[in-house]
């Protein structure tokens, strides 16, 4: 049925699109990531009239594949190239350092553009709500992978890396092991990427040599892929750790990885590491250690250094089925302490909403029905005229990038069907504005747009500062750094 209706609203376009030329089709993607350039590229090839603009508050392009991709894995980022050759097709425009909220209302966008496309992701992050959380050494994933990627956000981190040996990351999924590996991984692998220089310099005087991963559930139910699992339990000089009894299978354990191919895979690597006895004695030698069924139920203060993090105080936990094939962590009454003096916080993402958009704030995602927004989410017959979400904001963030693919795909269909209805170019009204009622409206408030051949300058400049260093790019991480590199 997807199929027919997008052949259909092809179909429709292809006759109709010649006679509103004088009012063409304006659509204005809100976010740079994988979400929003697999939208815009959707649009651009079902709607050859069409005008996409693509908006993001940074002033570089390509969100998490840039931000949030770790520096060792090159291979995931040559997405880039594609969206790259996107932007630059004559139908397309990227405006970067324009802020939704600040520079430029939701509001104003629906009046501007006839389609507004939400795909911004999630860029706050889920608390767990119990004391201690706010002492110092406590961090979120999030920061941590922006400050090591060079995110200009991430510049105020700063984590000290030398008051201890031990640090533990809450979570288990692949964002968890990606962070586990910065810390883990010999700085002389890191130095021939494009992690940021600030973070390099700091891993290097690192005095961790213990790292925990902790989950709430077991092995059976760990978050992470068998390609990010693997890669973690193959660095060099790294011991592993994990309990043998910790991998027991219960009936239900194993109804679950019944139908779960990937889950059954991680299970076995997982099997295989706690099989392996630790092959090195140095003092010096670095570990990883899994530790399944804790969850944490507060944070401890080091008694010698006031309002820093001394320890995790975590509940031991046993499993609950709740449904077929789904089980949950419940508190068993044990506790036991894990003493470190770094905490990384890696239990999830959370979208932020904007004034004027609906927003489920306990699943952190806009209410749609296949990417049309919904305004009461009972009623999916009625949804938002002309707006639309993809990506995190639409699903909550789960996925890889080519995940957004699928996502933007079922999103631009919505679209397309809605065109076909009628509903978003009524002739009766006069023609949207579209990019020239941005640039106006921007223009108008003082704020600096970086276009895309702007961020080529930033781009061309990191590849020049690398090749000095031998990494592929040396990115510039602070606001000033950027904007002064596209004046030049």
């Amino acid at each position: 049925m997807k199929k027919l209706a997008t052949f259909r609203a092809r179909r429709w376009l292809c006759r109709s699109l010649s006679s509103i030329s004088s009012n063409p089709l304006r659509v204005c993607v809100v976010g740079s990531g994988p979400a929003g350039f697999y939208s815009a590229e959707k649009m651009l090839k079902a709607h050859q009239q069409a005008q996409v603009d693509i908006i993001d508050r940074l002033p570089t392009p390509f969100g998490l594949v840039r931000s949030g991709v770790a520096p060792d894995h090159p291979e995931t980022k040559i997405v880039i190239n594609q969206f790259s050759r996107v932007a630059k097709q004559e139908r397309c425009a990227f405006f970067g350092n324009v802020t939704l909220g600040s520079s430029i209302s939701l509001s104003e966008l629906r009046e501007l553009y006839h389609v507004v496309v939400l795909a911004y992701g999630a860029e706050s992050d889920r608390s767990l709500g119990i004391p201690g959380e706010n002492l110092k050494g406590i961090h979120s994933a999030r920061e941590f992978v922006w400050w090591y990627n060079g995110h200009p956000d991430g510049q105020n981190l700063k984590p000290d890396l030398k008051i201890t040996d031990t640090a533990v990351i809450l979570g288990q999924g692949n964002v968890a092991l990606d962070v586990a590996r910065i810390l883990l991984r010999p700085t002389t692998e890191l130095a021939t990427t494009d992690i940021a220089s600030h973070a390099l310099a700091t891993l290097e005087e690192s005095s961790i040599r213990v790292v925990y991963l902790v989950g709430r559930r077991g092995p059976a139910q760990a978050a992470c892929t068998a390609k990010e699992l693997r890669e973690i339990l193959g660095i060099h000089n790294v011991d592993v750790f994990i309990q043998e009894s910790d991998l027991l299978l219960t009936p239900a354990d194993e109804e679950e990885l019944k139908s779960n191919r990937i889950q059954r895979r991680v299970h076995e690597l997982l099997s295989k590491a706690a099989r392996s006895k630790p092959k090195h004695t140095s003092l010096n030698q670095r570990e990883l250690r899994f530790v399944f069924f804790r969850k944490p139920n507060d944070f401890q203060e080091s008694k010698d250094r006031a309002g820093h993090v001394s320890g995790v105080h975590f509940e031991k936990t046993v499993l609950q089925g709740v449904s077929h094939g789904k089980q949950i962590a419940i508190g068993a009454g044990k506790f036991e302490d894990i003493k470190c003096g770094m905490v990384l916080k890696s239990i999830g993402y959370k979208s932020v909403p904007v004034h004027g958009l609906p927003f489920d704030h306990k699943k952190g995602i806009v209410p749609n029905d296949r990417g049309r927004v919904l305004s009461d989410p009972s009623d999916p017959l009625v949804p938002e005229k002309g707006l639309y979400v993809c990506g995190w904001l639409k699903r909550g963030p789960t996925g890889i990038v080519a995940t957004n693919l699928h996502c933007a795909e079922e999103t631009v269909s919505s679209i397309s069907e809605d065109l076909e209805n009628g509903g978003l170019i009524p002739s009766s009204t006069l023609p949207k504005p579209g990019r020239d009622g941005l640039l106006q409206l921007v223009h108008d408030r003082n704020v600096r747009i970086v276009s895309f051949s702007d961020w080529e300058k930033i781009d061309s400049e990191e590849r020049r500062l690398g090749s000095l260093r031998n990494k592929p790019r040396e990115k510039l991480a602070t606001w000033d750094e950027l904007y002064k590199t596209t004046s030049q």
